[in-house]
């Protein structure tokens, strides 16, 4: 079973267990408008961090009002395999990578 509404947890990639946590919620920036949500990632036991950068829901840019955030454990996963497939190597040493996604995570 998935579980949606978390702020954080551990999920399992590949045999690798890697951290994730909510870092920031869409918010309204006046000079870039809507930015989505950000979530950091971490493997277990290593350095080097990554930064998943979701778009801003689109019933914000519509003037909608907010929501409850959606963010499971699937969609967590998927963005870690994208990170890892665009170059994030955890095991090495440096600055958080940061990594535009879509709403799955791809």
């Amino acid at each position: 079973m998935t579980n949606i509404h978390k702020l954080s947890g551990i999920v399992d990639v590949d045999g690798v267990q890697y951290e994730w946590e909510l870092r920031s919620e869409p918010r309204w920036s006046e000079f870039e408008g809507w930015k989505g949500m950000a979530v950091s990632l971490l493997r277990k036991s290593t350095q080097r961090g990554a930064l998943l950068e979701f778009p801003a829901p689109k019933r914000l840019m519509k003037g909608l009002p907010r929501s409850r955030l959606q963010i499971s454990d699937a969609v967590v996963i998927r963005g870690i395999q994208a990170a890892l497939n665009a170059g994030w190597e955890p095991a090495s040493r440096g600055k958080p990578m940061v990594f535009v996604v879509d709403a799955d995570g791809n």
